[in-house]
């Protein structure tokens, strides 16, 4: 009787946690095209922001003899009513938009999950004085400040901006960051948590921000949409003096000094950063998608 020789079956490949998170986060972004298409479309206005204005001055170059210049090797939109070139102006203005909705966010994301964490936490006196001073936050009626800001600030840099934008755009966030710390303190892991005796920092830190930080993500990009919409019809609607070339500033001058509403050589000033402004959003809702699957187990598991 002879006996098969006994083979070692080979083992499974011992895969990193850190590359199976990487794998991961791949897998969800090339699930569907249209997160590949957002997260390329916020790369390239990111890499606009960037290293555009190094490509370009900030003053724009004017040309009296090139005024509404067609599109063509040298000035690749054409040019406007003074003879600037187009895209010029699209790249420098550009990183002016993207730092204001970067500074926007960042501030009313931050400010907001902290007063929604700790009053949703404390509960009792904290909670009533952080809800009241964000029900102020939330009356504040922001184009009323802004036009008497207006009159002291100039808005040239965009982290005057950003921070009004951030200012007046913390509350929702807060109320919304509360309502979700209010479902999560009760659940088992948290009682579990101070069962343990863990202090509070670490429950807030180490055990509710976790579980926050899909909503937070998602509520950052959906701000970022809402400050690009409000800093460029600002601008648009003259509120804040043009100190400085940013997107709002070239729709302004296209229908109001330069006449595209009446004159088609005018139509691609307008709407290059019509365009532009399009494109980001539809970039930040497109990746919104990977984010919300990327955040949620039961999304993942499908």
């Amino acid at each position: 009787m002879t006996t098969a020789p006994l083979t070692a079956e080979p083992r499974p490949a011992v895969v990193s946690p850190r590359r199976r998170y990487w794998t991961g986060i791949r897998r969800v972004l090339t699930r569907k095209p249209g997160r590949v298409a957002g997260l390329v479309i916020l790369v390239f206005f990111t890499l606009m922001g960037v290293f555009g204005p190094m490509l370009y001055s900030d003053n724009l170059a004017v040309d009296p003899n090139a005024v509404y210049a067609p599109p063509s090797a040298e000035h690749w939109l054409g040019t406007d009513f003074a003879g600037s070139d187009v895209f010029q102006a699209l790249v420098v203005g550009s990183r002016y938009v993207l730092l204001t909705c970067a500074i926007a966010g960042l501030f009313a994301v931050g400010t907001g999950t902290a007063v929604g964490l700790l009053a949703g936490f404390h509960r009792g006196l904290a909670d009533s004085l952080l809800m009241r001073a964000t029900d102020f936050i939330l009356t504040i009626p922001g184009l009323p400040v802004l036009v008497v800001l207006s009159t002291v600030w100039a808005f040239g840099s965009p982290l005057e901006m950003g921070l009004v934008l951030g200012i007046v755009g913390w509350g929702g966030i807060a109320r919304a960051v509360r309502s979700q710390t209010l479902s999560l303190r009760e659940r088992g892991f948290l009682e579990a948590a101070r069962s343990l005796g863990l202090p509070n920092r670490h429950i807030l830190v180490k055990e509710l921000l976790p579980n926050l930080a899909p909503y937070v993500a998602m509520n950052l990009l959906l701000a970022v949409v809402s400050f690009v919409e409000a800093q460029v019809g600002l601008f648009f609607l003259g509120i804040v003096p043009f100190t400085s070339t940013n997107w709002g500033v070239m729709i302004n001058q296209a229908v109001f000094s330069g006449g595209a509403l009446q004159s088609p050589e005018a139509l691609v000033y307008l709407l290059a950063p019509l365009v532009c402004i399009l494109l980001l959003i539809t970039g930040v809702v497109l990746f919104l998608d990977a984010i919300d699957e990327l955040f949620n187990p039961r999304l993942r598991e499908r």
